[in-house]
Parts: C-alpha cells; structure tokens; sequence
C-alpha cells in the first residue's frame, strides 16, 4: 500500500513562507502518478490546491494560489513539496497531501485516494 505523511507546517506571519513536505512510503511508494495538495479551513470545504504529475513533472494551480504556492517533487526522496508564499489569513487551514496510482488527468480532486493526516498552517498578523 501506499502511505503520505505531511510536514512543515506552523504559524507563520502575514507575508510569510512555508515549505510543507509530503513523503511517500510503502510498498507502492514509487508508483504514484499524482500526487495533489488539498486544504480544509474550519467551516468550509476542502479545497484543491495543486497537482504535479509524477512522470512529467507538469503541474497545475488553483486561481486562489496561483502565483503564490508551488508543488515540487523530489523523486529520489519520494517527496514532492508544496512552498507558499505572501501567504494571507485567509490561508489558514489544515493541509494535506493526497497520492493517486493511475494516471490521467491528475486535476480530478475527486479521484485521489491516498491521504496523510494533515499539517495545521495558521498565518496572523
């Protein structure tokens, strides 16, 4: 199976930067083809933030963190990062990372199903 465990997460200032970190494991860890950062603010829905497809490197973003956030990935360490910048108030939510092990359109935030527990991001002022 396959497991992600998220990381970097705190509180941070308006303005701000974070790197979070999600590492794969598992016997499966080396087959992901997506792998996807999401976020949940108390009271709301989840939200996608950005994708990366494992074979190319393509990425895609969310308007809400475009030019602000970007998804990386190490694939000699079976991790791919997420590093946001100018982060705002409203980027206060509990990140997680999720992996997919087909391919595709990797910009199907319904599709993933492999999910880490989450890393708390609080940005104030």
């Amino acid at each position: 199976d396959l497991q992600v465990v998220e990381s970097g997460g705190g509180s941070v200032q308006i303005g701000g930067s974070l790197r979070l970190s999600c590492a794969a494991s598992g016997y499966a860890y080396y087959n992901w083809k997506c792998m996807a950062w999401f976020r949940q603010a108390p009271g709301k829905e989840r939200e996608g933030l950005a994708v990366i497809y494992r074979g190319s490197g393509s990425t895609y973003y969310a308007d809400s963190v475009k030019g602000r956030f970007t998804i990386s990935q190490d694939n000699a360490e079976n991790t791919v990062y997420l590093q946001m910048n100018s982060l705002k108030p409203e980027d206060t939510a509990m990140y997680y990372c999720a992996a997919r092990m087909y391919g595709g359109n990797c910009g199907v935030w319904e599709t993933y199903n492999y999910w880490g527990q989450g890393t708390q991001v609080t940005v104030s002022s």
